[in-house]
């Protein structure tokens, strides 16, 4: 608190100096002229010091005297008129300086666009970066779990005092979970309770658990009031810190709960962002600590903020020729998709359970739902690479997948939420989550970015994954397989069959004496649809990992 009150006090000293006249007006008695002085001395203290105070606390804004620039302009154009002779040539040449200053921070957006390009280009692949199918995708979407936890409100205690927080995903003790505070419903309700009692957390991969409530308390929260609000904690303990970004619950291994921010410095004139690191607060206790980027405790998944992410790729995407380019001409412009469940962005996790948050990113030009690449940014570092696909195909953007999910339930009225875009055996392939009207989970959705005619849906992501398969296989896609789908060929005895018809073709799957699964469609291989028990077989497939294993060729012995 002291903090603020100096500062108030430092501005409220030198607007005094540049309001009050110091010359000596011959027509106006001593008495007057100190009657003149006092007032503005007061008018100051009485009007303008509160005015800053309650700004700057309320408002939690930096406490950097950059931030003046607009307060300068009126408390120099004051001094100068009520000043006189070399007095107003020295405050109007001050009236002039920050003018000028002015100018700069309101067009600093106009010439730092090379800057923010610079700081937020990407590392360039053509690959699409591969999923493991013997995993399970993080795909319950945030809107379905909010419901789910609204339901089991009924765990908090005096249930009446508190409303849910904001929903956020992280990974804890291996297992990815989505997180949510329970916060004060209101000013008297925090004024009554004084702590909220704890958070709750859900599954992100398994649509059908159920929510937990873990009580923890906490005291520094979003919906606590005066100096017990994280976000004036914060500023409290760093005045001078640029921020960026809503403050975000992180959960450590044992279950305690922290907040977190992202901060960094303004690109230029207080305009764009560059993120440096994070503050750490105990909800509880309200001990404070800060850590750069490449210092951030294990447990931290988030460390750069959504917003932070969003904010570089709108960077990286509109400035590549600078800002006149982004308004005008529209060279090489590529706009980032606004269908992320996270300002704008989705939070992914891959193999080695490390988070990213993922974008794709379209043309400019409206009407086209043609994806120009997408990217990936790590959200402990920052470090983003930025993935185009392949040259020779085009692929559908989120926004394409979407309005094909509303048209394939259009009757029931079912949209898709939480687009994201994996290789699946090889094809460029978008899995959405499908939800009614009223925000639950019905199914699975996958289609083909490259070819949309090839779609599926299915309960889990898993059995929507086997139909997809076995799409691939009788529709224009491939089954060429992923980085760790090594191409193998077998030979051996068939000890089950079975067929079952789907469309115009047979789905065979079968059972070998090595005692695994091969599914094969007879759009692939026609004579498929003779295979017996018995048959002595030679098949070529992919060692996905799964129980069915998708097979490319099959030759049969002595057909």
């Amino acid at each position: 608190m002291g903090n603020i009150v100096l500062f108030t006090l430092i501005i409220g000293i030198a607007s005094a100096l540049i309001l009050i006249p110091f010359y000596k007006n011959d027509q106006l008695s001593k008495k007057v002229s100190k009657h003149i002085k006092s007032g503005i001395i007061i008018a100051v203290v009485v009007i303008l010091m509160p005015a800053v105070f309650a700004f700057y606390y309320f408002s939690n804004f930096d406490r950097n005297f950059s931030s003046l620039w607009p307060l300068a302009i009126l408390l120099t154009a004051g001094g100068a008129v009520l000043s006189k002779g070399m007095e107003r040539k020295l405050k109007g040449f001050l009236f002039l300086v920050s003018i000028i200053a002015g100018g700069y921070f309101l067009t600093a957006f106009i010439f730092n666009a090379d800057e923010k390009y610079e700081i937020a280009k990407m590392d360039q692949k053509v690959e699409i970066k591969t999923f493991d199918e013997t995993e399970t995708p993080a795909s319950v979407p945030p809107q379905f779990a909010r419901n789910k936890m609204k339901k089991a409100f009924g765990q908090v205690p005096n249930t009446s005092y508190y409303e849910l927080g904001n929903l956020q995903i992280q990974k804890v003790n291996g297992e990815y979970m989505y997180i949510a505070p329970v916060e004060f419903s209101g000013f008297f309700k925090w004024w009554k309770g004084d702590q909220t009692p704890g958070y709750f957390s859900l599954s992100a991969t398994d649509s059908s658990a159920n929510p937990k409530f873990i009580k923890s308390e906490m005291v520094f929260t979003p919906s606590s009031f005066f100096n017990k609000n994280i976000e004036r904690h914060m500023r409290m303990k760093y005045p001078k810190k640029i921020f960026y970004g809503d403050v975000q619950l992180e959960i450590d291994e044992e279950g305690k709960p922290f907040y977190i921010r992202s901060y960094g410095k303004f690109i230029s004139a207080r305009n764009g962002f560059d993120v440096e690191g994070i503050v750490v607060v105990d909800s509880k206790t309200g001990e404070t600590k800060e850590y750069p980027l490449g210092s951030v405790p294990d447990f931290i998944d988030g460390a750069v903020s959504p917003e932070v992410v969003s904010l570089q790729n709108s960077y990286f995407g509109n400035f590549v020729h600078g800002f006149w380019n982004s308004k005008f001409g529209k060279s090489d412009v590529k706009l980032p998709s606004d269908e992320g469940t996270e300002a704008n962005v989705s939070p992914i996790f891959d193999e080695q359970g490390v988070m990213f948050y993922f974008t794709d990113f379209t043309s400019p030009k409206e009407g086209v739902d043609s994806m120009l690449g997408y990217s990936l940014t790590n959200s402990r570092t920052g470090e983003a690479t930025y993935y185009t696909g392949n040259p020779n195909q085009s692929y559908m953007d989120s926004q394409g997948d979407l309005q094909i999910i509303e048209k394939k339930f259009i009757e029931k009225k079912w949209h898709g939420q939480m687009p994201i875009l994996y290789n699946f055996y090889g094809e460029a392939s978008w899995l959405t989550p499908v939800l009614d009207s009223n925000g639950f989970l019905q199914n699975y959705f996958i289609v083909s970015a490259a070819n949309p005619e090839i779609s599926v849906y299915g309960v889990t992501p898993n059995e929507a994954l086997k139909q997809y398969k076995t799409a691939l296989q009788r529709g224009k896609g491939t089954v060429d397989g992923s980085s760790k789908a090594e191409d193998k060929q077998i030979s051996g005895t068939v000890i089950r069959v079975y067929k079952e018809k789907s469309g115009d073709f047979t789905v065979v799957s079968f059972l070998l004496d090595n005692h695994k699964n091969y599914l094969i469609s007879s759009e692939k291989a026609p004579l498929a649809i003779y295979l017996k028990e018995g048959d002595k077989v030679t098949v070529r497939y992919l060692e996905t990992g799964e129980e069915f294993l998708p097979a490319k060729t099959i030759e049969i012995e002595g057909l």
